[in-house]
């Protein structure tokens, strides 16, 4: 289940609030044990060598040939070492997840529900995330987005049409500004060859463009004072 481990890694290590993830992480729940769960979340650190102490969410992926007596006692010293959840993705049969807790019966979540790990995780993960390869692509998008600020792909969406709008006004803007200025020149009957008429026609630069509008009304004014 090489390929699931990863799938459900994926999902969680993503997570907005994960600092560090790991695969197969060994760790020490006391001296002389050694425990590497499938997949581990936990603070970060100097991840070198063995880890002290235990994961605060770990992940067991039960498959064909699963020892159950080492799984049982390998939940129970993650546990009392201070892991807050395991959870185990059973394979075999329906497919569901088993949650463990310290003193807390035993919880199982099946397809089409969410898990959730306050204080480790921010968002839910649903169960098939754990070993569906698409389901974890569509967590993994969601908490790649909430890293960099966005609830979601509509929130970009939404972004990117007030950026247009926004964008599309101050174009309204400008070609409004160069034509003001065209109008006002040729009110008064002066010539504008094709190299300016392009040029004001072209700019995107308001400023410059306020600045052309005005040495366009003074002219205007001169003009006046004289007829």
């Amino acid at each position: 289940h090489a390929g699931t481990n990863l799938t459900g890694a994926a999902a969680v290590e993503t997570d907005p609030d994960v600092a560090w993830a790991g695969v197969d992480a060994g760790f020490t729940p006391e001296p002389g044990t050694l425990r590497a769960p499938d997949v581990a979340v936990a603070p970060a650190g100097d991840e070198q060598g063995w880890l002290p102490g235990a994961p605060p969410l770990a992940l067991e992926y039960a498959g064909r040939g699963q020892d159950e007596a080492d799984l049982q006692q390998k939940i129970a010293e993650l546990l009392a070492a201070g892991t807050q959840q395991v959870w185990v993705v059973r394979l075999v049969g329906p497919r569901r997840v088993e949650v463990h807790r310290p003193n807390a019966p035993k919880q199982t979540v099946h397809p089409g529900e969410d898990l959730v790990a306050p204080g480790i995780l921010r968002n839910p993960i649903p169960v098939e995330a754990l070993y569906d390869r698409d389901a974890s692509h569509r967590v993994v998008l969601r908490n790649l987005l909430q890293r960099e600020g966005y609830d979601s792909i509509a929130a970009i969406r939404a972004e990117g049409v007030e950026q247009g709008i926004a964008q599309g006004i101050e174009r309204g803007i400008e070609r409004g500004i160069a034509g003001d200025i065209l109008a006002l020149l040729e009110d008064r009957g002066l010539e504008i060859d094709t190299a300016v008429r392009e040029r004001i026609a072209a700019s995107r630069d308001s400023a410059e463009l306020r600045r052309w509008l005005l040495r366009a009304a003074r002219v205007l004014e001169a003009q006046q004072i004289f007829d």
